[in-house]
């Protein structure tokens, strides 16, 4: 068993190599073509993700890295479910969009105005789940579908509500009336980094917790691997598709929320789609195979990459376009991940039915 156990870890070093040895390689010759010096590039790289005058650049990679992890983490919850919910971005739109409007006309103190929107925000996320999960479960529309499609008419319900009854005309943008500024999060003393921050990391441990020391979070797996054998064995497959949806929209959520009251301070039209947070969380949480540990580090990752290269460009004239070839080649990689290890649960699945 310990042999068999080292042998695996071995692949997995070996595949994790080769796979950084191809992306190294990929951006080297990239290096090459545009004509820039290696090393200033990754000087200004590193630089521009880590550096900055009183860390200014790390600050603004750890808040971008914070709603990446948030969207990876929501993408876990159910993907270790086995629940394809890729319709993260219309969950944090819809978190981003409650939350304005809640903080906007909701009265009383800032604080219970603050608390009652995020709260909102989370309802919303888990509401428009949960109604991905329902179509499956009554009216046959694979989750992977529906979750799909039903990212569509929120972001444009949204953008007709910050366009029209709810548009700030002064700004001359389409977006909302800013929130109160009361309830804006607060920034870390000396940075520019807002503590929306804590709550992401609050999500992440108790997904950590959640998936690896409770009795609904070994279900939760334990259908992701099986959903037969969850059924054989009685488990309410129904409902744990539900309530694990219900948690992956609520957190998607929390994120848009977290993304109003700490970095835009309103809701702008497509602030949460343009830059793709849902999106890349899926690639994070995959590119780390599901392990909640390691989600966190790998939105950091992204985040990195993507404020680096902005800092390339600035810095050393390199396109920032060579981020999203970078990306592109991880993609690729996590999709070879992916299906090679479909394939290799086929051949278990074909091997146990020729046994048995």
């Amino acid at each position: 068993m310990r042999t068999l156990r080292e042998s695996a870890v071995l692949r997995e070093a070996v595949s994790w190599g080769v796979a950084l040895a191809w992306i190294a390689g990929v951006l080297f010759l990239l290096m090459a073509l545009v004509g820039a010096p290696f090393g200033e590039a990754l000087s200004a790289f590193l630089q521009n993700a880590f550096g900055g005058r009183r860390l200014s650049y790390l600050m603004a990679t750890l808040s971008r890295a914070a709603l990446i992890a948030g969207m990876a983490v929501s993408v876990m919850l159910s993907f270790r479910a086995g629940l394809f919910n890729i319709g993260g971005e219309g969950q944090l739109v819809a978190g981003g969009l409650v939350a304005a409007l809640a903080a906007l006309f909701l009265p009383g103190p800032p604080l219970f105005v603050l608390g009652a929107s995020i709260l909102a925000a989370m309802v919303a996320g888990a509401g428009w789940a949960l109604l991905a999960g329902l179509l499956q479960l009554h009216l046959g529309v694979p989750l992977l579908v529906g979750s799909l499609l039903l990212n569509y008419p929120i972001r444009y319900i949204a953008s007709y509500l910050v366009a029209h009854p709810f548009r700030d005309v002064q700004s001359g943008m389409v977006q909302s009336h800013l929130v109160p500024q009361a309830t804006w999060l607060p920034y870390f003393p000396g940075t520019r980094l807002d503590i929306g921050i804590l709550f992401i990391a609050a999500a992440s441990l108790f997904a950590i917790i959640y998936s690896h020391f409770t009795l609904h979070g070994y279900h939760a797996r334990m259908n992701g691997l099986s959903p037969a054998f969850a059924r054989t064995v009685g488990l309410p497959v129904g409902k744990l598709t539900l309530q694990t949806l219900a948690m992956s929209g609520a957190i998607a959520g929390l994120v848009g929320a977290v993304a109003v009251f700490g970095v835009h301070h309103r809701y702008i039209d497509g602030m949460l789609v343009q830059p793709l947070y849902a999106w890349t969380g899926i690639i994070a949480v995959l590119l780390v195979g599901m392990i909640p540990w390691a989600v966190p580090l790998s939105g950091l990752f992204f985040a990195a990459i993507q404020t680096g290269a902005a800092g390339m460009e600035r810095s050393a004239g390199v396109p920032k376009e060579i981020a999203l070839v970078m990306q592109a080649v991880i993609i690729l990689f996590v999709a070879s991940r992916v299906s090679g290890a479909l394939v290799a649960s086929s051949e278990r699945r074909a091997g146990g039915g020729e046994g048995a």
